[in-house]
């Protein structure tokens, strides 16, 4: 990469870094956007049955598969639908609102659709649906700098133009001869590497595992400031330009500020909770673990 920013000049193009967007298995392409949701949910899997494992767990490991089931569900039919009515509205009521493999996923359409998720799991086992949510709020962050980090693989979802210059503009095709911040790195940093990071240290190192809803607060704040941040930097939809125009905030930074508030709100409350017992932690008052 070093040799690029050192023979780009002005902006390296995209083109040259030798990308491609799958892999090739001769009777169709496996998407890397794909691959990226397969290892997330795959790495999410195997370090919550290991944070299950620890002292303080609100559920049993019994009660992770069905709990992956409902999010994985959540994640695609929340993020379509959140692009549908957040975004891209005209498509309501038509077969395209349906055509997840043309793009279009909602990260705020996720994440409801994740609540949910969560919300019925927990009912149905009888867990605590705040102690649950901080569990899996721990294992978002490695997901979502795949998935970003897979957007720069595909050359998609790219910056805007730079207003002076920085040594990583980049050029990416469709998006004309403009250098541009490679804005999917800004949030694979932002909204995953830096997340992963800080909650892991949070669950291993503290013991803010024992204050409900604070790790989730933790997450639902940085994640959404990390958005805030990034959409001064990445292109809007075209057809939602006038959004930035009228208010000078994207449509995707007013759907984030009640997030952030929410998630100080949930950090707040946190710290005023008195800690839960680590012995008696798991569903319907029942021994973590068992």
């Amino acid at each position: 990469m070093l040799e690029f920013l050192a023979a780009a000049g002005s902006a390296i193009n995209w083109a040259d870094l030798g990308l491609v967007n799958g892999i090739d298995l001769g009777f169709f392409t496996l998407k890397f956007y794909s691959l990226a949701y397969i290892f997330g949910l795959i790495i999410a899997y195997v370090h919550l049955r290991k944070m299950l494992a620890a002292p303080g767990a609100p559920m049993a490991t019994r009660h992770a598969d069905d709990l992956f089931f409902y999010c994985f569900l959540g994640v695609i039919i929340g993020g379509r639908l959140g692009y549908v009515l957040f975004y891209r509205p005209d498509l309501i009521g038509t077969v395209d609102m349906f055509k997840t493999w043309e793009g279009g996923m909602s990260f705020h359409g996720g994440l409801i659709g994740v609540v949910l998720a969560i919300a019925y799991a927990s009912w149905r086992h009888g867990l605590s649906f705040i102690r649950v949510s901080d569990y899996i709020a721990v294992n978002v962050g490695a997901a979502m700098f795949l998935g970003r980090m897979a957007n720069f693989v595909n050359g998609e979802l790219w910056g805007r133009p730079v207003e002076s210059a920085v040594p990583w503009a980049m050029t990416f095709p469709g998006a004309g001869p403009e250098p541009r911040h490679p804005s999917q790195l800004y949030e694979a940093l932002l909204e995953g590497l830096l997340v992963a990071v800080v909650l892991y240290a949070l669950f291993w190192l503290t013991r803010a595992r024992y204050r409900p809803g604070f790790l989730v607060g933790v997450f639902t704040a940085m994640i959404s400031a990390g958005r805030f941040i990034v959409e001064y930097f990445r292109e809007p939809d075209a057809h939602l330009a006038w959004v930035v125009a009228e208010t000078g905030l994207s449509r995707g930074q007013w759907l984030t500020i009640p997030l952030i508030l929410l998630g100080i709100g949930l950090v707040i409350w946190s710290l005023r909770q008195k800690p839960v017992d680590a012995a008696y932690s798991g569903a319907k008052g029942q021994p973590a673990n068992g």
